[in-house]
């Protein structure tokens, strides 16, 4: 197929969350027709499945200027830009108006199965610039397609992969077998079935960022309520106590964000959990009717009910095995956007805003988008995935000197706990960045049951 040919497909993007609906309105707002697969039933259907979860950022921080601009039309209405929405909200009041304009150029029931090169497997290199992507797809019904398309965009995300309970990253001995108390979600503890799952019960709750924040403050509203007498979470964390693991705080300039990691040090403080640090999960046990938690180095937690994991997520690649990838072995993150994200070098939870340059391939015509982007590194924000598009479309469009302009500020969290994946409890930085105290690999428990941990500078 020659160039000009080719330059009349359409651009598929996978994927209807933000970062999709927003890239389609880029390209629709450059003249270029999208195509965006869904494997969900409807748009945004990942973010309805945490539909009960508060954003910490605010309506005006989660929406696209120019997808603002192709729904004007329509009469839509954008929230007040102050206020925060839940994903529900998200969905319903952004998301969803902005698939129905995009109308025929959004399928949903679409599951992409593989993109490749037509005729060109990854070891062939005769031409292989010149042929337009092959786009399989599965329906729900079950029919199978081929789409060819110009260039593609994933913005498939990563939220059908969750990390295990594992402290080597894979899943904990027993993990699998404890499936029916073992959960990887948020609870909605509005929910009477989630609330009759936690009310009363011991919850472990394993992971240190938004998540597991938002799991301990809602764990503990409901150890506050008449039904929920006895609630009490085990909160597991696979490094130390340090000034940040909590977060910003008041610091931080995403106000809710840094809220959420109060709620999590106020459920601690009042005794409605307790904190388990330097515990890298090895096994899951049975003792009855609950769990136990086993470490690496042999340590066995008080029996729980309930295991929540919110250790993060992973994208899936399987899809894209026949295109040539440039993704850091690591964090699976497009190898010049890696070094920017990489939580063992930095934890500030901002990065400046990028773009094609970095979300570029070997294999011309390609990009990973939003969440899949940052592979398995934490804090990615909505603004972040629409500042990407906004630089592919320009990119797509032939337009380099817009795709390579920067046209974003980011928030800063305040507080930067330097390199912070392993076990070393951070303290109060020094000008060079350093700590003043030594690291402290011993398991400490904090929490009103917990028996009282002392050390200092």
């Amino acid at each position: 197929m020659n160039a000009t040919a080719t330059e009349q497909l359409p651009v598929v993007v996978i994927g209807a969350g933000p970062a999709g609906l927003a890239a389609a309105a880029h390209l629709v707002d450059r003249g270029l027709e999208p195509l965006v697969l869904e494997a969900g039933a409807q748009a945004g259907a990942a973010v309805r499945e945490w539909a009960h979860v508060r954003l910490f950022s605010t309506w005006g921080e989660v929406t696209d200027q120019v997808a603002e601009k192709l729904l004007a039309p329509t009469g839509w209405v954008k929230p007040e830009a102050d206020t925060y929405p839940t994903g529900g909200d998200w969905a319903e009041k952004y998301l969803q108006p902005l698939a129905d304009v995009l109308g025929d150029r959004v399928r949903v029931g679409a599951r992409v199965t593989g993109v490749s090169r037509v005729g060109r497997d990854r070891i062939v290199d005769a031409d292989r610039d010149t042929q337009p992507f092959t786009v399989h797809v599965v329906h729900a019904d079950g029919r199978e397609e081929r789409i060819l398309a110009r260039a593609v965009v994933d913005a498939s995300g990563t939220w059908t992969i969750p990390s295990p309970a594992g402290g080597d990253g894979l899943p904990a001995l027993g993990e699998r077998a404890a499936a029916d108390r073992v959960s990887y979600r948020v609870p909605d503890l509005k929910d009477p079935a989630a609330r009759a799952r936690h009310a009363g019960k011991r919850t472990a709750v394993i992971g240190s960022g938004a998540s597991a924040f938002t799991a301990l403050a809602s764990l503990s509203e409901l150890a506050k309520a008449d039904d929920g007498t006895g609630t009490h979470a085990t909160w597991i964390l696979r490094r130390g106590i340090s000034g940040s693991t909590f977060g910003g705080g008041t610091a931080d300039q995403l106000p809710a964000r840094g809220a959420l990691g109060l709620a999590a040090k106020a459920a601690v403080d009042e005794g409605h959990a307790d904190a388990v640090t330097g515990f890298r999960t090895q096994a899951i046990e049975r003792a009855g009717e609950q769990l136990v938690l086993v470490s690496e180095d042999g340590h066995r937690l008080d029996p729980v009910d309930e295991v929540i994991v919110l250790t993060g997520f992973r994208p899936d690649l399987t899809f894209l095995d026949e295109l040539r990838l440039g993704l850091d072995e690591r964090l699976q993150a497009p190898v010049e956007l890696a070094p920017l994200i990489d939580p063992n070098q930095h934890s500030c939870g901002t990065v400046y805003p990028h773009g094609v340059n970095e979300l570029s391939h070997p294999e011309p015509g390609v990009y990973l988008v939003g969440m899949k982007s940052y592979g398995r590194a934490p804090t990615f924000l909505a603004l972040t995935g629409y500042e990407q598009v906004r630089s592919v479309a320009a990119a797509i469009a032939g337009d380099h000197e817009s795709a390579e302009r920067v046209e974003l500020v980011l928030p800063e969290t305040g507080v930067c706990g330097g390199a912070g994946l392993f076990d070393q409890p951070q303290t109060e930085e020094t000008a060079d960045g350093g700590g003043c105290c030594a690291p402290a690999p011993a398991l400490i428990r904090i929490g009103a049951d917990a028996p009282a941990a002392s050390g200092g500078c």
